[in-house]
């Protein structure tokens, strides 16, 4: 039994199975965000394994598609879990993922109830709230910036239900990266975690046993990580980390000379 009276359910993750677009119940085509590239008419996304990771540039629509599958699990889509709403609301990125949930279509074996939805920006909005409640290991606040977002991955992961992580690395250094593997990995070992992540991280994309998506101009297509941008940009950095840093240096230079020309 889990807390709460709540039974667990004796199926393995993932939980989501699928997620579509039904364009019948698109408000307006040309609006954001049915006009991002990615939400063609026939979208579907299927999660066959426990962890499926996203990797795409900025303004790709990653945090827009994880914002709409949180709502859809019934969390807030500012960040947190189920019934639970950040103390500072208007910390929330509008990225149009609520927007998005009205449109998408989800089937569940079974749904979960049980869950979280981890953004970087509402992350001390919602330290601040559980600290004060006396949440089980509390103190989140007391830990550097790191230190505390572990804590609170350790605490909040260990239960069946589906994780949502935004760009999780964003205050982690390499070495809390690792540790947030082995996290990964012990959600993924339980068999009982369903989580979806999107990142910016080649560390992260690395994970072995995760389902690796990257958007592109077609949509979202499998890939490996040596295969992202963002391991091609890491693999010419470490070649020549001088020589990158002087040749980003040089377009600078560059692009105003063109400019005062």
């Amino acid at each position: 039994m889990g807390s709460r009276g709540k039974r667990d359910i004796n199926l393995p993750a993932p939980y989501l199975k699928r997620i579509w677009l039904d364009p019948e119940r698109i408000p307006d085509r040309d609006a954001y965000p049915f006009c991002l590239p990615f939400l063609h008419d026939d979208f579907s996304l299927t999660f066959d394994r426990a962890i499926t990771i996203i990797a795409g540039e900025n303004g790709a629509g990653k945090s827009t598609l994880l914002e709409g599958l949180a709502v859809m699990a019934g969390f807030d889509e500012a960040g947190g879990g189920k019934g639970y709403r950040t103390v500072d609301h208007s910390q929330a990125v509008e990225e149009g993922g609520g927007e998005l949930t009205v449109a998408l279509r989800a089937s569940w074996v079974p749904k979960v109830s049980y869950g979280w939805f981890f953004r970087a920006e509402t992350f001390f909005s919602v330290a601040r709230y559980l600290d004060a409640v006396g949440s089980t290991s509390a103190d989140f606040l007391s830990y550097s910036h790191g230190e505390g977002f572990l804590r609170f991955f350790e605490e909040r992961c260990q239960r069946q239900g589906i994780f949502i992580f935004d760009e999780p690395e964003s205050a982690l250094s390499p070495t809390r990266q690792m540790e947030f593997l082995k996290l990964l990995y012990r959600m993924d070992k339980s068999q009982r975690c369903q989580v979806v992540m999107a990142t910016h991280s080649p560390v992260l994309m690395a994970y072995p046993n995760a389902t690796l998506l990257e958007f592109t101009k077609y949509g979202l297509e499998p890939t490996t990580v040596e295969q992202t941008d963002h391991y091609k940009a890491m693999q010419e950095f470490f070649y020549d980390p001088r020589g990158f840093v002087e040749a980003a240096i040089e377009e600078v230079d560059l692009e105003e000379r063109e400019g005062d020309a």
